[in-house]
C-alpha cells in the first residue's frame, strides 16, 4: 500500500497549484480520500475530503479556492488549489482513514509534497 503526492512547489500569492496522489496497492476506487497539510510548527489538519461517491468537504480556511476531485481510473485524487495565500504555505498529505478496512489499520500518509507561497 503506498500513496504518492506530487505536484507541489513555489508560488506567489494568488496563484494556484494542482496536486496529484496515486494510491498503489489497494482498490482505490472503494475508499474515502482526503488531504491534509502541515505548516511549520503547527499540527497536521484535514484540508478536504472526497466520498467514494464523490461528495466533498472542505475546512473553511479553503471553501471555495481549493477543490478536490478524484479520478477512480487512474487511482488518484487531486486537489485544485486556487488565489493561493502565504497561510495556504505547508507540506500537503493525502490520507486513507485508519479502519477503513484491513489494509488500513491506522491513518495512512503519502510522504507529502511542499508547497509554498512567497511574495
Amino acid at each position: 500500500v503506498q500513496l504518492v503526492e506530487s505536484g507541489g512547489g513555489l508560488v506567489q500569492p494568488g496563484g494556484a497549484l494542482n496536486l496529484s496522489c496515486v494510491g498503489f496497492g489497494f482498490s482505490f476506487h472503494a475508499y474515502v480520500m482526503r488531504w491534509y497539510r502541515q505548516a511549520p510548527g503547527k499540527e497536521r489538519e484535514l484540508v478536504a475530503g472526497i466520498s467514494v461517491r464523490g461528495d466533498t468537504n472542505y475546512a473553511d480556511s479553503v471553501k471555495g479556492r481549493f477543490t478536490i476531485s478524484r479520478d477512480n481510473t487512474k487511482n488518484s485524487v487531486y486537489l485544485q488549489m486556487n488565489n493561493l495565500n502565504p497561510e495556504d504555505t505547508a507540506v500537503y498529505y493525502c490520507m486513507v482513514p485508519g479502519g477503513s478496512s484491513w489494509l488500513f489499520p491506522a491513518d495512512t500518509f503519502g510522504q507529502g509534497t511542499q508547497v509554498t507561497v512567497f511574495s
